[in-house]
């Protein structure tokens, strides 16, 4: 049987917490507190105006880009921030002022970890793999919530920024797995292997590079990486998450990529856009990513 394509996208929406708010946008870019600091990035699709200008030029720290590859510098109000605490649900994790405008990790993936969560701790203890797994926040949510992870990224440094992360939250002892190597290399083994995963989690770059210098393009590699990666998946697996953030893809299309890849499975495809909406009555919604979902019902 088949596996459904849901016919209506679903915008699933990240909404302020502790340690994270979108508190106004506008004029091209956001406005965000993460932890105790303010922080203003650039946003090109925010055409509108902000509510507050003012409070923009408050901000501790404004990210400048210097090209369109998402590369630039950030500029402090006060003293330069390197790193500071942050923390979703049991997660503890560190923000850091990277040079690619993000601070170590996407909150509005916060709405994909709340799902994964629920889906997770309906089961007892699932192998969960988790590709491009960067700074292992989304690794540990599922560890969080009774999981064995495998967790792989490419970057050696992203890797070990996990690991301090699992024991910033007290998980150093949980059963998860640290492997630097190329996604698909790894992927590649585990089908002749003959492993077996029960929820695969996907966020792969637009283009990157593997640790002895594998290229990756989403586009010419995504379609056969996910093959591979349903070909993982258990008789009774629970779902296959993908997330991609490039310009030119669009949830319909990553769903019918999905669709194509689980056709033998049966199950439902959720698909659509994360976003992240403003803190407050009346607020506006980012759209900044697009996902595809395939999950047993």
């Amino acid at each position: 049987m088949p596996s459904r394509l849901n016919p209506s996208p679903e915008t699933l929406v990240t909404r302020a917490w502790a340690d994270y708010a979108l508190l106004d946008s506008g004029d091209g870019r956001k406005l965000e507190r993460y932890g105790r600091y303010t922080v203003v990035r650039p946003e090109p699709q925010c055409f509108w105006s902000p509510r507050d200008p003012a409070a923009f030029d408050a901000a501790d720290a404004v990210f400048d880009p210097t090209d369109e590859d998402e590369t630039g510098r950030w500029r402090f109000a006060g003293n330069p921030i390197d790193s500071f605490p942050l923390a979703w649900r049991d997660v503890r994790f560190t923000g850091r002022f990277t040079p690619f405008r993000h601070l170590a990790f996407f909150p509005e993936q916060a709405a994909n970890w709340e799902w994964l969560d629920e889906r997770i701790r309906r089961l007892k203890q699932p192998r969960i793999l988790n590709l491009f797994g960067y700074t292992g926040v989304a690794s540990l949510a599922c560890a969080a919530a009774g999981a064995e992870v495998t967790h792989v990224d490419a970057s050696k440094k992203s890797v070990a920024w996990a690991r301090e992360n699992a024991g910033l939250s007290g998980m150093a002892d949980r059963p998860i797995r640290w492997i630097v190597e190329d996604a698909r290399k790894y992927v590649a083994r585990e089908v002749r292997r003959g492993s077996k995963y029960d929820g695969i989690i996907l966020d792969p770059p637009k283009y990157g590079r593997g640790p002895t210098g594998e290229v990756w393009r989403l586009f010419e590699d995504m379609p056969a990486l996910l093959r591979d990666c349903a070909a993982l998946l258990s008789d009774d697996a629970s779902f296959l998450l993908l997330n991609a953030y490039a310009a030119r893809v669009s949830g319909l299309s990553l769903a019918h990529l999905m669709a194509e890849a689980t056709a033998d499975r049966g199950g439902v495809i959720d698909w659509g856009e994360l976003a992240l909406a403003e803190d407050g009555p009346d607020s506006r919604a980012i759209g900044l990513s697009f996902f595809a979902r395939w999950s047993a019902k």
